[in-house]
């Protein structure tokens, strides 16, 4: 009963936020499955269309400004921002479907081939980002090798090992990772701009086309790291691939050995989310890259 009794206090005070954020009044809010941060709820009034409102302690004005950058310079679809203030995050409900076949492959291919087109005069970005609930320092950088190097490998690498999710072992295996990065990476022609967090999952789809995408992480970076990270989805395969080469070329060398090692910076960034649990996917990628 107290269990009960919590729920509904929440669900009441998120329609009484929501209320006055919009004035308006709500009538229902449902809570959502799937949120990794914060709860999000869909939330209904009795004469205007659902919204969707999330509620965390996390910098949501940060993933707004994500959003808000994304919606207004370049052509990935994302929910608009219709409301912001600490703690409490206002956006459309967008409806979907939970299959994702090769129509939608294609038409997401088309989106972040799109996405990687955009470009900027070095990378980073031009304000600090988030990944989940952590943040993401961005300072222009001339080198691709020393963004990922120094604002993203070892930051999350010493963060990780700090909290107790990564033990001391790894974290040194993810050192020599580091060390040995000029002789693994290339630098791109040019920076990409990356969702950072991209997969199916933060993918809103609708008679197999793309309605939205959510949750981004962004900054200009190699778009290899968004490959590698759709990479490990089971609904991505050929199909994406296919119609991505469209669009933009993929080097041969990714596969060989930088897929992996962005995939072990991706397992990283679940361990420090998820905890130890993880640990053993980015023990793999290391052992797939000799260290």
């Amino acid at each position: 009963m107290d269990e009960d009794r919590g729920m509904e206090q929440k669900t009441n005070a998120v329609l009484n936020r929501v209320s006055n954020a919009l004035d308006a009044d709500a009538t229902d809010a449902t809570e959502l499955d799937g949120g990794q941060v914060g709860s999000v709820y869909r939330v209904s009034f009795g004469d205007r269309p659902d919204v969707a409102a999330k509620v965390d302690d996390s910098p949501l004005g940060i993933e707004a400004a994500m959003l808000q950058y994304l919606d207004r310079e370049t052509p990935l679809p994302v929910p608009t921002v219709r409301y912001v203030e600490p703690g409490l995050l206002v956006m459309p409900f967008i409806s979907g479907e939970r299959q994702f076949g090769e129509r939608a492959e294609r038409d997401l291919a088309r989106h972040v081939a799109a996405l990687h087109d955009t470009s900027a005069r070095a990378f980073g970005f031009p304000f600090d980002t988030l990944s989940g609930p952590y943040n993401q320092p961005n300072p222009w950088t001339g080198s691709w090798t020393d963004f990922f190097r120094e604002r993203r490998l070892l930051p999350f690498a010493t963060a990780a090992r700090d909290d107790g999710s990564l033990p001391a072992t790894v974290f040194n295996r993810v050192r020599r990772l580091a060390d040995t990065l000029d002789e693994r990476l290339v630098e791109p022609d040019s920076p990409s701009l990356l969702h950072g967090d991209i997969h199916p999952g933060n993918v809103i789809v609708a008679d197999g086309a793309v309605e939205a995408v959510l949750d981004p992480a962004i900054y200009f970076g190699h778009d290899e790291v968004d490959l590698a990270y759709l990479e490990l989805s089971a609904s991505i395969g050929d199909a994406f691939y296919d119609e991505y080469r469209r669009h933009r070329t993929i080097s041969e060398g990714y596969f060989a050995e930088r897929r992996d090692v962005y995939a072990a910076f991706h397992a990283l960034e679940n361990v420090r989310f998820f905890g130890d649990d993880v640990v053993p996917r980015l023990d793999s990628a290391l052992d797939r890259l000799g260290l």
